[in-house]
């Protein structure tokens, strides 16, 4: 047994790491390894057999002496910060030099794969690597599928019985080992509020949210976990949201768990619970999300600057620390970038974060306002972060198409101007566990074992994302191949892996209501949020910012007759699903009399892919269903009479769903417990309440309902029974007045069906109420009337009633009716009721309620607030604008979702 002596100069945790992995691989190639400090320039050549040398270049001097005497020369860049050189010199000697410690461990990690893979230490090597992006790793929340008795999302005090993993040191060992493999440098910890159970505060005792024994022990382990993390050259970051404060702390001063706007009381606990953290833990960052319950942009960097980073000051006064710690701005719920402006004055490290396609994985051609937003971010002198965040649409199926994720991360760099990863695992709410069906043993497959591809592509290519695809195939039909026992097993899973990784982003992209994790994407989607989806709020982002340039179902049926369609359609759409699903679905099932090992994995990944095959051809046949009803209701009559072949066509589509959708009830009822890892009400598509409807057999009587409604619908529409179109009353439109718009880049605009309702998007007025038919409204930006307000300068020819338009949607981005619980003012001009509800329906829009404010002749600035909202016109004040019934019933019927409803 041939000997090897490896050298490093003692007192480096990580050298140290790199020598015992070394060693390990050494012996378990047949050698017999030596660990020994390094000898010199002159005396190393007596040292018999092969030896190994660890350094950090500039800090040691066995290297030195080598680089002196041009013995060690590096013919392609000498190494930077975690970059290596790895180089065969004289004497039988093999160098690893580092850029740095964790340099020189990766090097050596690149060193023991080499190794494995030829049995013997390379003859002959020179090669240099480092890394593309700066920060690498995955965020593992102490968060849990539902929500604890009395609290609210997120609080979850870090306590034994809730999260009995985080105290599993064996796991988190096995898990730390893993990202050195894959050269991660970052493990960010997601939780609500961490401090109350990892530090006391002086001034507020009643804010420790565990037992003293908990307390202690959570200490010891984190402090372990962070050790044992910087050993293997890994920054454990943790985040944290705001306004969020202890359960015990709110009772004791009165308080809600979640506060909107700061409160002295809630500073200074927050302050001093921040300091406390960064004194008694001072290496580790932090990263701050500034919502989910901190409201208004004001608010936050107030909070940001005045209380969260004079906290980490405070910090650094009392552990006597030079160097400010790593603090990471999540853009969520904030402007990112008006934050920073002001941080910057008064701190100097610091990162940004923005979700990558928001909650899902849909395109690696991202564009529209999400990419401005990271190329804002981007610029800024900082490390910019994208956050791969729940990919909700590929719960709970394994996912692993290395060509999608390498162009994701190109698109990264390229698009967004990241130079850091950030990823969540496949199911993220419930780490560390996957979601598959035990087997009778009880025990739960986990994640880092299921998902190992998942993790290592999205490190593979934050490493290097610009490799060589010829290249890059050969690698993973390698990797697969030796997991699975045959070089045809490795090719034909990974043909199902790229094929598969297709469906789940085209799906949501297309057809889907939101990219965030609003949707459980997997069990399915009702007929009406295919047909109507304005009904359930899209969010307008999936198309325009998360998906290529493309057509909605409503848009590609309005452009259907004239046949110009631009980018992806719906057509193209199912087209290319269909294939990807048929063709992963072949692949698999081709590659079972190749496999040879690990047959129970392939058995679940291979029901994996008929999954995904039922659920993309379920959707498929649901879509053509959507695209037959939508052209007849394009075409119908105005008592909705039409060409019932559509409907009768659509049915037998809806039927091939529920039938494929019946398949894949059944095949999950064996595999999977759940398809969403956020089993919260939270969930609200296809059915609210991720608990209840949190498996697709759950879903399956609500389907087979919505099928049976339709076909009772359709009988009785062939013996000629149509719902009743209310018949015109007296009703008339208000009398008008005329007004300019002296604003520039707005304009005055017909208040009817089809014109656009906004002069920066393309949401069209679909219908109004009859009175307000001749109104003229005003065409302003939508997005600048979110962000920070339109104010609009009008000039009346007369008294009027100015009709200003809210939509029913409680959320920031809509301007919300004023009150006087908040503005004394608020009903000066009269207005404080609606006088007509869902009297204006906007494409991709919740209803329009109005209200009329009284207004004299002349000119006005109109100046409602911070929020999306219309201005629908202005009439004469003399007459009644209170309208009783403005529920636009017809409009609910021409939208034929009672096709569906029973």
């Amino acid at each position: 047994m041939e000997q090897v002596t490896i050298m490093f100069a003692p007192g480096n945790k990580r050298l140290a790491l790199a020598a015992q992995r070394l060693a390990a691989t050494l012996e378990a190639a047949g050698y017999q390894a030596r660990i020994q400090p390094p000898a010199d320039v002159e005396s190393y050549r007596a040292i018999p057999g092969p030896k190994l040398h660890l350094g950090v270049r500039g800090q040691d001097a066995l290297l030195d002496a080598m680089e002196a005497n041009d013995l060690l020369i590096y013919h392609n860049g000498v190494p930077a910060r975690e970059g290596f050189y790895i180089a065969t010199c004289a004497g039988d000697l093999t160098v690893i030099s580092g850029g740095d410690d964790t340099g020189a461990l990766y090097g050596a990690v690149e060193l023991c794969e080499r190794i494995q893979a030829s049995g013997a230490i390379p003859r002959e090597i020179a090669f240099a690597d480092a890394p593309a992006f700066t920060l690498r790793g995955p965020a593992i929340g102490l968060q849990k599928t539902t929500i604890d008795p009395g609290r609210k999302t997120y609080e979850y005090p870090i306590t034994p019985d809730r999260f009995p993993w985080f105290y599993d040191k064996a796991l988190w060992l096995k898990f730390l080992d893993n990202l050195v493999d894959m050269r991660c440098n970052v493990l960010y910890i997601w939780q609500g509020h961490p401090f109350s159970s990892l530090v006391k505060v002086a001034d507020y005792p009643e804010a420790l949210e565990v037992t003293e024994e908990e307390y202690q022990l959570n200490r010891e382990v984190f402090r372990w976990l962070t050790d044992e993390a910087d050993r293997r050259g890994i920054w454990v970051v943790l985040k944290f949201y705001n306004i969020h404060i202890p359960v015990p702390f709110a009772k004791h001063h009165g308080l809600d768990a979640l506060q909107t706007f700061p409160l002295p009381v809630t500073a200074d606990y927050t302050r001093k619970a921040i300091a406390k953290f960064v004194e008694d833990f001072p290496h580790i960052g932090l990263m701050v999300c500034l919502g989910e319950a901190l409201s208004g942009l004001q608010n936050q960097i107030d909070w940001f600057c005045d209380t969260i980073l004079p906290g980490i000051k405070d910090g650094m006064a009392t552990a006597g620390l030079t160097e400010e710690p790593p603090v990471i701005l999540r853009g969520h719920h904030t402007d990112p970038v008006a934050v920073i402006e002001r941080a910057k004055k008064i701190y100097d490290n610091l990162y940004t974060m923005w979700k990558y396609n928001g909650e899902g994985l849909t395109t690696w051609q991202p564009r529209g306002n999400w990419t401005k937003t990271h190329r804002k971010l981007g610029d800024l002198d900082s490390t910019h972060i994208i956050n791969v965040h729940i990919v909700a649409d590929l719960e709970p199926f394994r996912y692993g198409s290395p060509s999608f994720i390498q162009k994701c991360v190109q698109a990264s760099v390229h698009r967004y101007g990241a130079n850091g990863l950030h990823l969540y695992p496949l199911f993220y709410w419930d780490w560390p566990y996957s979601p598959d069906k035990v087997g009778e043993d009880g025990a739960r497959l986990l994640q880092i074992d299921r998902d190992w591809m998942w993790f290592e592509t999205w490190m593979r290519y934050a490493w290097n994302p610009q490799r060589d695809e010829v290249l890059e195939r050969t690698y993973w039909a390698r990797r697969l191949g030796e997991r699975f026992g045959s070089p045809e097993a490795g090719n034909l899973l990974l043909d199902a892996y790229e094929a598969s990784g297709e469906c789940a982003p085209r799906i949501l992209r297309r057809f889907g209501i939101t990219e965030g994790n609003r949707q459980t994407m997997s069990l399915g989607m009702y007929m009406t949020q295919l047909t109507n989806a304005g009904r359930y709020m899209p969010n307008m982002d999936l198309w325009l910012s998360c998906a290529p340039q493309g057509e909605r179902l409503d848009e590609y049926i309005r452009k259907e007759e004239e046949g110009k369609h631009i980018g992806e359609t719906p057509a193209d759409a199912i087209i290319e699903i269909e294939h990807y699903a048929q063709k992963a679905l072949a692949a698999a099932r081709a590659a079972m009399p190749y496999v040879r090992a690990a047959g129970e994995e392939f058995r679940r990944t291979l029901t994996d892919m008929e999954a995904i095959a039922l659920m993309s051809l379920s959707y498929v046949a649901k879509v053509r269903t959507a695209m037959d009803v939508m052209r007849y209701r394009r075409d119908m009559a105005p008592d909705m009479r039409g060409d019932l072949a559509l409907l009768h066509r659509a049915k037998e589509h809806l039927y091939q769903s529920l039938q494929l959708y019946r398949e894949l009830a059944a095949l999950t009822a064996e595999t999977y417990d759940w398809a969403n890892s956020m089993q919260t009400p939270q969930r609200r598509i296809p059915e609210p309440n991720g608990f209840i409807h949190g498996h697709w057999t759950a879903m399956l009587p609500l389907y087979e309902q919505e099928y049976t409604n339709f076909a009772l619908h359709l009988a009785r529409m062939e013996q000629g029974f149509f719902p009743a179109v209310a018949k015109e009353t007296s009703r008339r439109p208000l009398r008008t007045v005329p007004y300019a718009v002296l604003t520039e880049g707005c304009e005055l605009f017909a208040l009817s069906s089809g014109e656009s309702a906004y002069s920066d998007i393309s949401k069209q007025v679909q219908s109004t109420i009859v009175e307000l038919r001749d109104c003229q409204a005003v065409r302003i930006s939508e997005s600048q009337a979110a962000k920070g307000g339109a104010a609009i300068e009008i000039e009346l020819a007369e008294d009027a009633k100015v009709l200003i338009g809210y939509f029913m949607d409680k959320s920031k981005r809509y301007l919300q009716p004023p009150t006087l619980e908040t503005d004394t003012h608020a009903n000066d001009r009269g207005g404080l009721e609606p006088v007509m509800r869902s009297a204006v329906k906007v494409s991709f829009s919740p209803p329009v309620n109005v209200h009329a404010l009284d207004y004299p002749k002349g000119r006005h600035t109109l100046y409602p607030g911070s929020g999306v909202y219309m201005i629908v016109g202005a009439v004469e004040p003399d007459q009644n604008v209170v309208v009783s019934d403005a529920e636009m019933e017809n409009e609910k019927l021409r939208a034929l979702d009672w096709l569906f409803e029973s």
